[in-house]
């Protein structure tokens, strides 16, 4: 499910608005009391292996799981990759998104928020 939603332009590094993602990120309800309010651990791919991310999630309480650059090897981020993977795939099944069309931001904003509900949907729909 997805949690959180960000667009940037695509000549920004993603590490750049990594805190602001983070930070994104919703309480999570579930058992009675308060709900919590950050995620357990955040695993990650190389492309965050920045201090500035590692930092922010220690600051947080999360449970730092980022591969190291040139020590780690990508394949043991496989089994919680291709949750990502996966999703780009479900959002590359909207045909005005594959490909962005939209000028104004907040129309693209609002599309990927339809898209996403939509994403949400289909799964309630197959457990319900």
């Amino acid at each position: 499910m997805p949690l959180a939603l960000s667009i940037t332009g695509a000549n920004r590094h993603d590490s750049i608005v990594f805190k602001a993602l983070v930070d994104e990120i919703p309480a999570i309800p579930g058992l009675p009391g308060r709900p919590r309010q950050k995620p357990y651990k955040l695993h990650a791919d190389k492309g965050y292996d920045y201090p500035r991310c590692r930092e922010h999630l220690r600051r947080r309480g999360i449970l730092v799981r980022i591969a190291r650059r040139g020590v780690e090897s990508s394949e043991k981020l496989g089994r919680h990759r291709w949750v990502v993977e996966r999703t780009h795939s479900w959002l590359a099944g909207f045909g005005k998104l594959r490909i962005r069309f939209e000028r104004r931001v907040d129309m693209h904003y609002a599309l990927l928020k339809l898209a996403f509900s939509l994403i949400c949907l289909r799964f309630i729909d197959r457990f319900c």
